[in-house]
This record gives C-alpha cells, structure tokens and sequence, in this order.
C-alpha cells in the first residue's frame, strides 16, 4: 500500500515539512531506508543520518531543527517514537489482517466461533470451545476441550491451548507456545520412584496478556495458574502450577517461577531469573537478570540482585569488594610478612 505525506501528516496530527504530495510504500530504519521508505528521528545520537537518509519521508519531533540540508520531507509531530510506534501498530494490524475459515481444518461441531475470525490451515478446535469475535487463530493452533478465546486475539502457529483453559480478550500468544500442560507434580513412593499426581485444574489469562514463543504455562494441580491482566512475558519462559502473576508485570526470557509463587502487579523480572515456589514477591519489585529468588520479597517497589537475592543496593557494594579481593589479599600478605619480621 502507498501513502502520501499528507495522509500520514493526517493520521498523526503532524505538519508536513516539504512536499505533501510525496508517496511511501514500506517502512524502514533511518540509516537502511531507500527511497519509497518511511523512517523516524528522535534520539539525537542518529541526527547524522537524516542529512544521508534515502528515505522519501522521516518523522521528527516538532522542535526538531536542522543543521544541513535534507532530502526528505519531514513530518513534525509532538513525539517521534510515540507516532512511528502507532505506525508500526497500524502497519501490521493491516500485514495480518487475515479473515475466513481454511481448509483442511478441523472445528467441533459444539464449539462456538465468532464473528469475522480466521482459522488457519491444519487447525483444531474442539468440543465446547468458545472463539471470540475478530480473533485469528493461525495454522496448526490447537484449541482443547472446552477452552474458550475472548475476541480480538491473535495465536500464531503452533500454538497449543489445553482444555478447560481461558483466554481473555487482546491476547496474543506467539508460535509454539503451550498453555495448561500438566504441571510439575510428583509423589516419592515408598520404592523410590515417583507416582504423578493428577493435574485437574486450568489456566486464566485475562485481558491484553502477551505471551511470546515457546513459554509455557502449566495447568494448576487444583484451582487456576492465573496471569493477570497486561502482562507481557518474553520467549522462553517456564509458569508453573498454581502461579499467580500480577498486572502489568513484565518477564524476561528463561525465567522461571515455581509452583504457587505470587508475584505483585507492576514488577519487573529480568531474564534468567529464577524463583521459587510458594513465596509472594511484592508489588512493584524489580529483579536483576540471573538472581536467585529463594524467600519472600514483601517489601514493594525495591531492586533486587545476586544469587541467592538481596538488595540492589547491597549487590553492588559487595561486587565492589570483591574485585578488590585480589588487592586485599596481597596487602593481607603483607601484613603478614612485616608481623612475623617484626615479632622475631
């Protein structure tokens, strides 16, 4: 699709700077962008590109001023990154934009679809499963028994959604992702091996949850593995049983929770982060990538590092002294040669 300065100048209720009249067809980063190629400013570190930019129009910020010419028109808007975010947002709800039922497929005939959906090539939708309105359900999605999608979701392909699980609405969960598998539930037995205790209850994922590839999100042994609404978790991600995850919470990739863990809204978790179960972590904390969480975080909104976990703060005194160990032996050393001199 192609768009002139002018459209885009609407769409984001900028001011064109140049021709109005000039087209674009793709998007593209300013120092690779070609002509036909829309791109942004709005870090001054790459202000250097836009007077060598081939793009045919750039969006900068309204105070932006320039020092040498430039090529391309400009598009003047209170934020740059805000507005070419919006861009980006409306450039791929357009390249996915996909509607329609293909085949082969296969759908119970229990389970209620929604208006204007797509399901993909090879998908399953069992019995009794609930698909919201709008929501896109790609190829090789299987959705299990009595498993319900709100409207407006997107599971790319692969995705697997196990029975009696929920899905709220504005979710998107990426390529082979797996929800409501068993958790990780063993009894010891008297002979020392390991009898697997049944894993009768589900998952809940509320609204706007974004889920990216390959994470996992075991089914709880009773009651609900539940993530609450706007949380956002990376790639590679391991939920186990009975796990809570509050609001807006944001995960990093290969991270892991352990079964019945609490984490609060609004906490930040760095990747590799390990935590384990049947703790509360408070609201508002924020963890270093690689620590170790092995007891309760109950104080709210504080940073977190090391392996085993303490405060931000205390982490980084300690790494000081310990690049220091070396210098400390030595003078230690020292020390003691001069003792035993002076004790003879």
């Amino acid at each position: 699709m192609q768009f002139t300065a002018q459209q885009i100048g609407i769409l984001l209720d900028g001011s064109v700077d140049g021709n109005p009249e000039d087209t674009v067809n793709q998007l593209a980063k300013i120092e690779d962008a070609q002509s036909g190629s829309l791109s942004f400013l709005a870090n001054p570190k790459y202000e250097h590109f836009i007077y060598q930019t081939n793009a045919s129009i750039v969006i900068v910020n309204k105070d932006f001023v320039a020092s040498g010419p430039i090529k391309p028109t400009l598009i003047r808007v209170e934020n740059a990154y805000t507005a070419f975010s919006l861009l980006l947002q409306q450039y791929n709800s357009i390249k996915l934009n996909k509607k329609g039922i293909e085949e082969p497929c296969y759908i119970h005939p229990s389970a209620k679809i929604g208006k204007d959906v797509y399901i993909g090539a090879f998908a399953y939708i069992g019995a009794d499963v609930v698909l919201g309105d709008h929501s896109k359900i790609y190829p090789q999605v299987y959705l299990g028994d009595n498993s319900s999608v709100g409207s407006g979701c997107t599971l790319f392909s692969g995705v697997k959604i196990y029975h009696d699980c929920q899905i709220g609405s504005n979710v998107i969960i990426h390529a082979g992702s797996v929800i409501g598998s068993d958790g990780f539930g063993f009894a010891p037995l008297e002979d020392g091996s390991y009898g697997k205790i049944s894993q009768i209850g589900n998952v809940i994922i509320e609204d706007d949850v974004e889920i990216g590839s390959n994470t996992s999100i075991d089914r709880a042994t009773m009651g609900s593995t539940i993530i609450k609404k706007g949380v956002k978790l990376d790639n590679l991600i391991q939920i186990a049983h009975n796990v809570e995850i509050g609001s807006n919470t944001v995960i990093a990739s290969q991270a892991g929770v352990s079964g019945s863990t609490k984490i609060g809204p609004q906490s930040v978790i760095g990747g590799q982060v390990g935590i384990v179960g049947h703790i509360n972590i408070a609201k508002g904390s924020q963890i270093q990538a690689q620590s170790g969480i092995n007891r309760a975080i109950v104080e709210e909104d504080k940073k977190w590092a090391g392996s085993p976990a303490s405060s931000f703060n205390d982490q980084m005194r300690a790494q000081v002294i310990f690049n220091r160990l070396p210098e400390m032996q030595r003078k230690i050393d020292e020390l003691e040669r001069k003792l035993k001199e002076f004790t003879k």
